[in-house]
């Protein structure tokens, strides 16, 4: 291949970079990705592996409605200080989204930090989560504490060869997601 037909990189693997969370609270399969940007912002989206992804599913229902008091849209940041969003331990819920086949999923933070805002677009049009879950599909954008160290944020998190490994581990069981 020629130089002028090598491919560039997209935006996202050029400005993020890729963090895994596997078998979310026990659950098998349910992957998440963390995109996060050299400013630290981190963007939270499905990994390729998730239920939700599989199976031609389609989606049928995505709620941030966490519990009666508790509601991700009504999340309100002002200033540089991104000052009013609500504060995410790394297992906080974001939203629960239901597929047609009336699957359940609850979709986590991952991540310590401040929710900047959630991806309101996905409501109206959830295919955009099945098309292009990790760019205009994402679930939530997180700033993580700005006191806690870059590598903190990503402790406990695979990096994209550690999630391939457990990808092909999973692949080599007798029943694989």
């Amino acid at each position: 291949m020629e130089d002028s037909e090598k491919k560039a990189p997209s935006v996202i693997d050029r400005y993020f970079t890729r963090w895994y969370r596997t078998d979310l609270k026990g659950k098998s399969c349910e992957d998440h990705c963390i995109l996060q940007h050299s400013n630290r912002i981190c963007v939270i989206t499905l990994a390729e592996s998730h239920p939700i992804l599989q199976n031609g599913r389609k989606i049928k229902n995505i709620n941030y409605q966490i519990s009666d008091g508790c509601s991700r849209l009504k999340n309100k940041v002002s200033g540089k200080s991104k000052r009013g969003g609500q504060f995410l331990t790394e297992f906080a819920p974001l939203c629960r989204i239901t597929c047609t086949d009336e699957q359940e999923y609850t979709i986590f933070s991952c991540i310590r930090g401040r929710l900047l805002e959630v991806n309101e677009a996905i409501l109206n049009k959830p295919d955009l989560l099945l098309e292009k879950p990790s760019t205009e599909g994402y679930i939530a954008v997180i700033l993580p504490k700005f006191e806690e160290k870059s590598k903190s944020v990503t402790e406990g998190l695979l990096t994209r060869e550690q999630y391939e490994e457990v990808l092909t581990k999973r692949n080599q069981q007798e029943e694989p997601c």
